[in-house]
């Protein structure tokens, strides 16, 4: 075969990562026989019968598919009553629903960045903010993780009219929160947007779930918006955007990823609603969901994570899908990140803390986990 063909340079790149350690498969779910540390349905939602019978509601009501983009016949009164319930949950005057959280990230950044603007990204921003950066045609400034100063710094030095600061609230691989009311008063002073991904804060972090930006009262400010999604705490699909009334009309003139696409599935956007309504009426979960987080922090010897995000630094690749094989052998579904995925290249077992555990369940779940880490 010629080593130039197309079939062989794929053979020599699946050759590539086996030998690093860096082959990913996909992973069928087994609920069934392996507890969930692992998935990111932080409140158990999924399975909710509540929000499965919102789902099923939908469904009946608008059918399987939006069958044509949000512009065209796609929006539905389901559409309308997600977005008015996010707003009014999270504090914002104004949401609006995309078919993933990626695309929301896509949609923000690339409709609300020109040739004109800066933007200042966190080195440790989720992947779909990078190719956001790639998409939007303005300058990048790359800034150390959580570092406020070079923050600053990057926007005094700026020679562009306008900018734009990203960052996630509860960063998604290390499972930290970021210095978010800082952030917003250096973007302030530097006349600058605040981008905040809060897809693993909402529904585990802020007050009952509402976020961090909630939290440090940044909900709502004309200079800040958000982005977020369905398929984490509320158990759903999907992605949000929320800001002002102006800036989702921007949106839905210049996203290319909303306007081009078809609505959310009714679906995804009924569960969506019958979720914030769960979440609204037992605002208790959002403290169970750290107290679990906590508990796995305790036994895998790390500090308690911001949100139900915990990262376990390991030696390499090898060592993480070693541990993860090790946690399935005693019944747990654990995680790990392996670089690409990990942005200081470091591999790390990434484990998911969630509201419906028991105590039972957390003091199996905690004494497996000791074992698993100290394992030579």
């Amino acid at each position: 075969m010629n080593e130039s063909s197309f079939p062989a340079w794929l053979a020599a790149q699946a050759a590539d990562r086996a030998a690093r350690g860096l082959a990913r498969h996909l992973v069928e779910s087994d609920g069934e026989r392996l507890l969930d540390f692992a998935g990111n349905d932080y409140l158990g939602l999924a399975r909710d019968p509540r929000v499965v019978a919102g789902a099923v509601a939908a469904v009946r009501s608008y059918g399987a598919g939006a069958g044509a983009s949000r512009l065209v016949t796609g929006t539905l009164p389901i559409h309308t009553e997600l977005e008015r319930a996010a707003a009014a949950f999270t504090g914002f005057p104004a949401a609006l629903a995309f078919s993933s959280g990626y695309h929301a990230n896509l949609s923000v950044v690339q409709a609300l960045a020109d040739p004109g603007t800066l933007v200042v990204s966190d080195a440790h921003i989720h992947a779909s903010m990078i190719d956001a950066c790639r998409l939007a045609r303005a300058a990048v400034t790359v800034t150390p993780h959580n570092d406020v100063a070079a923050v600053a710094r990057a926007l005094a030095g700026r020679g562009r009219r306008r900018a734009l600061v990203l960052a996630e609230t509860v960063y998604s691989v290390l499972g930290d929160a970021a210095p978010i009311a800082e952030l917003a008063e250096v973007a302030a002073a530097g006349d600058a947007v605040l981008i905040a991904d809060e897809a693993h804060a909402l529904g585990v972090a802020g007050p009952g779930g509402r976020g961090l930006l909630a939290a440090h009262g940044l909900a709502g400010r004309p200079d800040v918006v958000a982005t977020g999604t369905l398929s984490k705490s509320l158990g759903s699909q999907g992605g949000l955007v929320l800001g002002s009334p102006a800036v989702r009309d921007h949106l839905v003139n210049r996203a290319r990823p909303f306007i081009y696409d078809t609505g959310l599935a009714p679906g995804a956007a009924g569960a969506a609603v019958a979720a914030l309504r769960v979440i609204e009426a037992a605002p208790g979960l959002a403290g169970r969901v750290r107290a679990n987080a906590a508990i796995l922090a305790g036994a895998l010897g790390v500090a308690a994570p911001a949100g139900a995000v915990l990262s376990v630094p390991v030696a390499g690749p090898g060592e993480a899908l070693a541990a993860v094989a090790a946690a399935a052998e005693q019944g747990l579904r654990i995680g790990c990140f392996r670089p690409p995925s990990t942005p200081d290249g470091v591999s790390r077992l990434r484990l998911t803390a969630h509201a419906h555990h028991s105590d039972e369940t957390m003091t199996l779940a905690a004494k497996i986990l000791r074992q698993v880490v100290s394992a030579p």
